[in-house]
């Protein structure tokens, strides 16, 4: 059988140069990148592929643009759409792709945009600004809107605001694109809630915070018109007393979902954790350094067997051999200059 050929997207922000994407071919046997292109950008802070693989949508100032993806994993860009805010930190679309959520960071603004059947992006179909005062006097004391994510039963968008250290659920309507306010998930106070993801049956919700440095598993059900989140576990990414410095990072799952990658600046290493996917409950094999600062975002290759840590304050990216078995990582190889990296996604390619 033919083996499977995969590229990485990276995104970056553009400092000294407008190529705000990076292409790689993937070495799946070696572990290892091989550059292959780049896309005129500007401080591209986030991107994400659509359900279908079909497109790739990113963050640039003052709106996102829409990307058809080539057979080969090229990129041709399809158009560029305003989003009335400041410059996004965020993306996702809805399960039927025909919505496109935009978080904000620094404006706390949430956007939903209608998406095209050729992939490109529409008009605005709402609009939010979360209000509020949160428990910290400096970068948290005002909404922070950092991470917006569907359920898996494409009805509840689940927004993950810093500031507010809480988590709003919206009740989406997919004919209208309009989100209404359904439930809140709270966090501990000064905890700073950052990424969400969903296990592969939609399950179970996992919340890494980045102020507190743990992660949140709830149980989520429906019942009677209403969204229910139970919380099952909370595990640790790192121990506090080790230093205040530390701050949780990225949150990303294997391509199978047997394994949960997190990451933490300040003692900048990778958390991985082994997923139970009949209970939802995480298991921790190891937590060690990735030979770089600030690991902004991490992710394992296809086949679990190395790992890649974009780091963003030393302008690399590292690679490591991943034995899950035993529990370590090695370093593979050196590392591969690239400006501030900001987050990277794995797209398979045709053959």
């Amino acid at each position: 059988m033919e083996k499977e050929k995969y590229v990485a997207y990276v995104s970056t922000y553009t400092q000294g140069d407008n190529h705000g994407i990076k292409i790689y071919d993937v070495d799946m046997e070696n572990g290892r990148f091989i550059e292959k292109d780049q896309v005129e950008i500007t401080n591209s802070s986030y991107v994400t592929i659509s359900h279908n693989e079909k497109y790739l949508y990113s963050i640039t100032d003052f709106g996102v643009e829409a990307y058809q993806i080539r057979k080969d994993g090229g990129l041709e860009l399809l158009n560029f759409a305003p989003i009335n805010g400041m410059r996004g930190c965020y993306l996702s679309t809805d399960y039927t792709d025909s919505f496109l959520f935009v978080a904000g960071y620094h404006d706390g603004k949430l956007t939903v945009l209608k998406l095209k059947e050729d992939g490109s992006i529409g008009e605005i179909t709402d609009e939010i600004f979360h209000k509020g005062l949160g428990s910290l006097a400096d970068r948290n004391f005002r909404p922070h809107i950092n991470c917006a994510r569907m359920t898996h039963d494409n009805k509840y968008l689940l927004v993950a605001d810093q500031g507010m250290d809480h988590v709003n659920v919206y009740r989406f309507d997919r004919k209208t694109g309009k989100v209404l306010l359904a439930d809140v998930i709270r966090s501990a106070i000064e905890s700073a809630p950052r990424h969400v993801k969903i296990s592969r049956d939609g399950r179970f919700i996992y919340i890494v915070h980045e102020w507190k440095c743990y992660i949140d598993v709830y149980s989520y059900t429906e019942k009677k018109g209403q969204p229910m989140f139970e919380k099952i576990q909370s595990v640790e990414t790192a121990q506090l007393e080790r230093g205040s410095s530390n701050a949780t990072s990225a949150l990303s799952f294997s391509e199978d979902h047997r394994y949960l990658l997190s990451t933490v600046a300040g003692d900048n290493s990778a958390v991985l954790f082994s997923v139970d996917e009949s209970t939802g409950m995480l298991t921790k094999i190891f937590c060690l350094p990735i030979s770089g600062e600030y690991p902004k975002d991490a992710i394992l290759f296809p086949n679990n067997k190395f790992l890649v840590s974009l780091n963003h304050e030393s302008n690399d990216m590292t690679f490591f051999h991943v034995d899950v078995e035993n529990g370590t990582m090695i370093m593979n190889g050196p590392p591969i200059e690239v400006n501030v990296p900001n987050c990277i996604t794995f797209h398979r390619i045709e053959k």
